[in-house]
């Protein structure tokens, strides 16, 4: 992550939208391996799918034993530069050096008659004596602190600057016990959102879960507004007006496979809270840490995993008692498929997904979404040889201007054109009115002298 941190605005945002792109094309894949495990498996489990998906995330855990790191932010906390919960030795109260280390000496034999041996034995009356060295020595070394701060004043400038960054981003870096509190308020809130969406695909048909989810853009830039994290949550005109754009485009795409059943209510409204959960769950985790660099996100995710593992495991209870989802234990073929789904479509994308956030905003984040739907149609023609209506392929466009349109607006912070048109529109219809009324008084004016004229 520290390269990132070195990155200027445009290439954080140019990669972002990379990152972006590419979790589009692995959420496409992962909606056609969840279609076929609902359908052509037949094994219509959304809890169960959603629960071992979202245990998976605990492989991120792994860290901890391959990534030292992790296992120094669990021994010691840093924080302003001094560790906290070290203790001083008693010879060095402020801590400078640190314990005492004992390492063996290797001596040199040395010839006491070829080593001014006898003038040694001059100054010692004659007598033959010899010295015995202790085989130990006693070694200290310099704090960490201070180590840190002696190493740094021998270092050029330019050296010094970098290293003065990465001790600056470890000491902002949330210790091990707040990731874990994250995990818990924000690891609940994504697995409701994602196991609603998961009800809706079940339960209604994909062309209405693609628009409500879509309206996720709206409820994102509602809440950025509200609860900002920085420059690029700020509400503008153009904003919301490309945000509508994007959802007429939807709408379009997903006019002609439009059928309204019986479950359209209850998938409808599960897919409408989906939407709500994933912008209040982006836009708050964005709050709570505005840079990616405060929080290693594969140890947050790992938490979450475990988290939900051991806190949801009671719904496979309720859901089957109460008919709603009675339990099954899947097919060595469904299991391979879940699986693969988990690796690629959760865990491999939940990370990227969230570092694009980081990287550009939480409005371009949740207007990915709706690149998928596109994207999918891109392949269903290449792999499948499906062609759609023109409907569909019109429909796309305004969808991908929106995101290109709110990609600029995020790199240009200030810039609303949509608020300066109307100004200027405001401006023109004020200098016209203006115009018809000075021209109104000239005519007045000009009357009443030809009045006073012909009375004359």
């Amino acid at each position: 992550m520290f390269g990132l941190n070195r990155l200027n605005r445009t290439h954080r945002l140019i990669l972002g939208i990379i990152i972006l792109l590419i979790v589009d094309v692995i959420w496409v894949v992962s909606a056609e391996i969840t279609k076929f495990i609902f359908q052509d498996t037949d094994y219509k489990k959304a809890f169960f799918t959603t629960y071992v998906k979202t245990v998976m995330f605990s492989m991120y855990l792994f860290g901890f034993i391959v990534w030292k790191p992790w296992r120094d932010q669990c021994c010691n906390k840093v924080v302003n530069g001094e560790e906290v919960g070290s203790v001083a030795s008693p010879a060095e109260p402020d801590g400078m050096l640190g314990s005492p280390v004992y390492v063996p000496v290797k001596y040199e034999n040395y010839d006491s008659h070829t080593s001014g041996g006898e003038s040694d034995d001059a100054c010692n009356g004659g007598s033959n004596k010899t010295v015995r060295f202790s085989k130990v020595s006693e070694v200290r070394q310099l704090s960490e602190k201070y180590a840190l701060e002696h190493n740094l004043a021998r270092l050029s400038y330019q050296a010094s600057m970098e290293a003065t960054e990465k001790l600056t981003i470890l000491q902002n870096r949330l210790p091990v016990k707040q990731v874990v509190k994250l995990a818990f308020y924000f690891g609940l809130l994504w697995f409701c959102a994602s196991y609603m969406y998961q009800l809706a695909v079940e339960r209604t048909e994909a062309a209405v879960v693609n628009i409500l989810s879509a309206t996720s853009g709206l409820f994102t830039l509602i809440c950025a507004a509200i609860f900002p994290s920085g420059p690029t949550d700020k509400f503008t005109l153009s904003k919301l007006t490309a945000v509508i754009i994007s959802l007429l485009g939807v709408t379009m795409v997903c006019e002609a496979d439009l059928k309204f059943e019986k479950s359209f209510q209850v998938g409808a409204l599960w897919a409408l809270i989906s939407a709500m959960f994933y912008a209040f769950y982006l836009v708050l985790i964005r709050r709570k840490i505005d840079n990616e660099d405060k929080i290693d996100i594969p140890m947050f995710f790992g938490f979450v995993g475990v988290i939900c593992a051991l806190l949801l495991w009671p719904g496979f209870l309720i859901l089957h008692f109460s008919k709603e989802e009675t339990f099954q234990w899947p097919t060595r073929l469904q299991w391979m498929f879940i699986l693969l789904n988990g690796a690629i479509g959760t865990v491999l994308s939940e990370f990227l997904w969230l570092l694009g956030c980081f990287l550009t905003s939480s409005l371009i984040g949740t207007l990915s979404l709706s690149l998928v739907i596109p994207l999918s149609m891109v392949a269903d023609g290449a792999v499948k040889s499906i062609h759609y209506s023109k409907w569909l392929y019109l429909g796309s466009v305004p969808v991908i201007f929106s995101f290109v349109v709110v990609s600029l607006l995020t790199h240009w912070e200030n810039w609303d054109p949509v608020m300066l048109g109307i100004k200027k529109i405001w401006q023109c219809f004020c200098r016209r009115r203006l115009t018809v009324r000075v021209r109104e008084l000239d005519r007045e004016q000009t009357a009443s002298l030809i009045t006073e004229e012909s009375h004359h």
